[in-house]
């Protein structure tokens, strides 16, 4: 008996928690835009260095700095999507304000013109990022946070997730091409102007795709009762880091953090050294040859991708959301590690073998990892009756952002450490070369190993998950019935009174 009681029980997701098509679909696009504003910036930023000359160290620095708007930006913005109450719900008109404001200062950002001294480019270029992410962070925040409360189902939330991560990739598909578009002579005068144009086209894409969402997705807990919290700023304020504190008690979500932080921070670092591997190992400093390479394994990494996100959301229903975490980027290591045999400058398109394995680190990642912080947000409410989606959607995306900060921070400094010179051009050492190789490639297995380790002790399984759930809502609808037992007796005073 005690053996069926403990055998997790799959279920049939309810209609009334299944998310409708077109609201998957709508909320989907805001999944492309969100992923594009990471994949585009972080395909074109490398014109700083080879388009107008910046070392790669202020390179890496000025793509950092702004991760420091982030970290105050980020759990504001979910405390804020948290707390306001509008006739629009509480998300929306942050997300209509953050996709208009992201998609013109990325525009802006890039436009830049040769001729001006190095700490020109450094501060124009810090300076409209950090707006850009500010901008962004607005729309970014509410947009995932809306997204953990679409469903209380365990597995429809995998099956949203994975929609949004799928229409995400497209994103990954198209930016390894960027270089490629932006070298184009017979369109651009050089990479510095293709980036010019390439990005009010990205800008503008940002703005249409970032507004659907608030205009067209529906928010389930849009209407709750407003906070009771005492006005004045000191008691916002303590409202605010009590929230940020209690959001870094729950382990469960600090341990999602820490294997998302470690995952894309791998991938980021080894996408970074990638590009350098290609041109001037593969294809000693041959930018066109290298930038069709870059453009084949980006794209056939993303591609494949789809196929991992479509498995991923079927394998969890079967296994779990955890078993399935600790098989995929168990495959995303051999990928990594076939790498070494691809970079062959006799036979460049043997690195094709390595991108249908790597897929499987970041194709399941954000879908299973996105699913189990929603079912973190529903722990919390448990143990603290407050629902705060915005708060942990902020964190764990800081997280993912700090990631790329120190992803970009360490590419540069890393990059001179082995040894390279851009004044080098096609006569790097070999030296240079092998410790970019070795940097490429043995970072992500480690960050990888680590983050496995990690979610080995993640405990939040299907059946405790709805549990979770039942406990939930009988609590909610305590909390209705005792609420609307005090307007009886509210009225019914009203009536001896007259």
């Amino acid at each position: 008996m005690q053996q069926a009681t403990n055998k997790p029980a799959h279920h049939i997701t309810a209609p009334g928690d299944r998310v409708p098509i077109f609201q998957k679909a709508i909320y989907s696009i805001g999944g492309l835009v969100n992923s594009l504003q990471a994949a585009a910036l972080g395909a074109m930023v490398i014109v700083l260095n080879i388009g107008l000359g910046m070392n790669p160290a202020l390179v890496g620095l000025v793509g950092a700095l702004p991760r420091l708007v982030d970290a105050i930006s980020d759990p504001l913005t979910g405390y804020i999507s948290d707390n306001i109450r509008t006739r629009w719900g509480r998300r929306r008109p942050v997300i209509l304000f953050g996709a208009i404001a992201g998609g013109l200062f990325y525009a802006l950002m890039f436009q830049l013109y040769k001729g001006h001294s190095e700490s020109f480019y450094f501060w124009y270029f810090a300076g409209f990022q950090s707006l850009y992410f500010l901008g962004f962070t607005c729309f970014s925040i509410p947009w995932i946070a809306l997204g953990y409360e679409m469903t209380p189902d365990y597995h429809e939330r995998t099956r949203l997730q994975g929609a949004s991560n799928f229409m995400g990739q497209f994103a990954w598909v198209i930016a390894p091409w960027f270089f490629k578009i932006m070298d184009n002579k017979s369109m651009f005068t050089d990479i510095v102007h293709g980036a010019r144009i390439l990005s009010i086209f990205l800008g503008a894409f940002m703005v249409v795709g970032g507004v659907l969402p608030a205009i067209f997705n529906k928010e389930r807990f849009g209407n709750l009762p407003k906070p009771q919290i005492e006005k004045g700023a000191w008691n916002v304020t303590k409202d605010f880091f009590k929230g940020f504190a209690v959001t870094f008690k729950c382990r469960p979500f600090v341990k999602l953090c820490a294997a998302t932080f470690l995952i894309f921070n791998g991938f980021m670092l080894a996408s970074a050294f990638s590009a350098y591997v290609i041109f001037f190992y593969v294809y000693a400093g041959d930018y066109s040859k290298g930038g069709t390479l870059l453009g084949w394994f980006g794209s056939i990494s993303s591609v494949c991708t789809f196929c991992v996100i479509f498995f991923a959301t079927w394998l969890s229903t079967k296994i779990g959301k955890r078993s399935t975490f600790l098989i995929t980027i168990s495959i995303s290591i051999i990928g990594y590690a076939l790498k070494w045999i691809g970079y062959n400058p006799n036979h460049p398109y043997l690195l094709l073998i390595a991108a249908p394995f790597i897929a499987f680190g970041l194709g399941s990642l954000f879908t299973l990892v996105g699913s189990m912080v929603a079912d973190v947000c529903d722990l919390d409410e448990l143990k603290t009756d407050t629902r705060r989606e915005g708060m942990f959607g902020a964190v764990y995306w800081w997280m993912v952002k700090l990631g790329l900060a120190v992803s970009s921070l360490l590419s540069g400094i890393l990059l001179n450490a082995t040894g390279f010179n851009i004044a080098l051009g096609a006569n790097q050492t070999a030296k240079a070369l092998l410790y970019m190789r070795l940097c490429d490639i043995g970072i992500p297995i480690a960050t990888s190993l680590a983050a496995i380790f990690i979610i080995m002790t993640f405990d939040i399984s299907e059946a405790k998950a709805c549990d979770i759930r039942k406990q939930v809502e009988r609590r909610r609808e305590e909390r209705r019935s005792e609420k609307r037992q005090e307007e009886e007796r509210r009225i019914e005073e009203r009536r001896r009174e007259v």
